[in-house]
C-alpha cells in the first residue's frame, strides 16, 4: 500500500496518537490527583494550571506542591525537583545524537515533551530519523501532553468537591504507569539485571529511611547494568575469536 507525501504525515500523526492512547488513559487518577491536590492545598486556579502546563512532570508537581504548603525554603523545592527530574538529563543524553542536527524548533519541542512515556516509545533505532518520524513523535507527545493538562483540570475543578486524594491510595497509579513502561522494554540480561537492582535497592533504602535512597538505587542500577553489559560484550568478542581466529587475525593485521 503507496502513500502520498500527505497521506503518509497524516498516517504518522494517528500512529502517534493511538500508540500514545493507552498511556494517556493510564495516567488519568494520577492527573486528577495533581490538580485536585494542587487546589486542596490552597493553590490559586491559576496556579494549579500552570504547573501542568510549565512544570509538566507528575512526581515533581505533587512533592513541589506538598513542599509549597509547607512553606518549605525555596533552595529545597528546587533541589528536590531537580532530583527528581535528573532522569530526564539521562534521556536526553540517549537521544541527543539523533537530534543534535535538528533545527532548533524541533530539538526544543521534542525535549520539552519528553516525559517517560515519550521515552518509552523512543527506543527503536530508527526514531526521529526522518521528518515522518519527528511527525510521530511530535503528535505522540503532544497528545500525552494535552492529555496530562486535561486530567489536571478536571481534577482542579473537582477539587473543592473531592476528599483528600491521597488517601484513597490514587499515588500508586504513579507506580503502575512507570511498571508498565518498564517491563516491554526488559529484553536484554543486562537490563533485567538494572532493573531487579533498582528494585531491590529502592525498597531497602526506603525501609532505611534514606532521603536520596531512590536516586542511589538507580546509579548502583546503572553501574550494574553497565558492568553486566561489557561483561556480555566481552564474552561474545571471545566467542566470536574463537569461532574464527584466522579472519580475526587478519583484520587486526590491517
Amino acid at each position: 500500500m503507496s502513500f502520498n507525501r500527505k497521506q503518509a504525515y497524516l498516517y504518522m500523526m494517528k500512529k502517534g496518537l493511538l500508540d500514545m492512547m493507552p498511556l494517556n488513559l493510564a495516567v488519568i487518577p494520577w492527573g486528577i490527583l495533581c490538580g485536585s491536590l494542587a487546589i486542596q492545598r490552597d493553590f490559586s486556579i491559576l496556579e494549579a494550571l500552570l504547573m501542568p502546563l510549565i512544570v509538566y512532570a507528575g512526581a515533581v508537581q505533587l512533592v513541589v506542591i506538598e513542599l509549597i504548603f509547607v512553606n518549605a525554603p525555596l533552595v529545597t523545592i528546587l533541589f528536590t525537583a531537580f532530583i527528581i527530574s535528573s532522569r530526564h538529563f539521562l534521556y536526553g543524553l540517549a537521544l541527543r545524537d539523533r537530534l543534535k542536527n535538528l533545527p532548533l524548533k524541533w530539538r526544543g519541542s521534542l525535549g520539552f515533551l519528553l516525559t517517560d512515556e515519550l521515552f518509552a516509545l523512543s527506543l527503536d533505532k530508527k526514531s526521529y530519523k526522518g521528518k515522518l518520524r519527528l511527525v510521530y513523535a511530535l503528535f505522540a507527545g503532544g497528545s500525552f501532553y494535552l492529555s496530562w493538562l486535561i486530567w489536571n483540570i478536571i481534577g482542579i475543578v473537582a477539587g473543592s468537591y473531592l476528599p483528600d486524594l491521597t488517601n484513597l491510595g490514587l499515588n500508586f497509579a504513579i507506580a503502575v504507569t512507570f511498571i508498565a513502561l518498564v517491563i516491554p522494554s526488559i529484553v536484554t540480561l543486562p537490563l533485567l539485571i538494572t532493573v531487579c537492582v533498582a528494585g531491590m535497592l529502592s525498597v531497602i533504602f526506603k525501609l532505611l529511611n534514606w532521603e536520596l535512597g531512590l536516586v542511589l538505587a538507580s546509579v548502583i542500577a546503572m553501574y550494574c547494568g553497565y558492568l553486566a553489559s561489557r561483561t556480555q560484550a566481552r564474552k561474545q568478542a571471545m566467542k566470536d575469536n574463537q569461532v574464527n581466529p584466522i579472519k580475526n587475525d587478519k583484520t587486526e593485521s590491517t
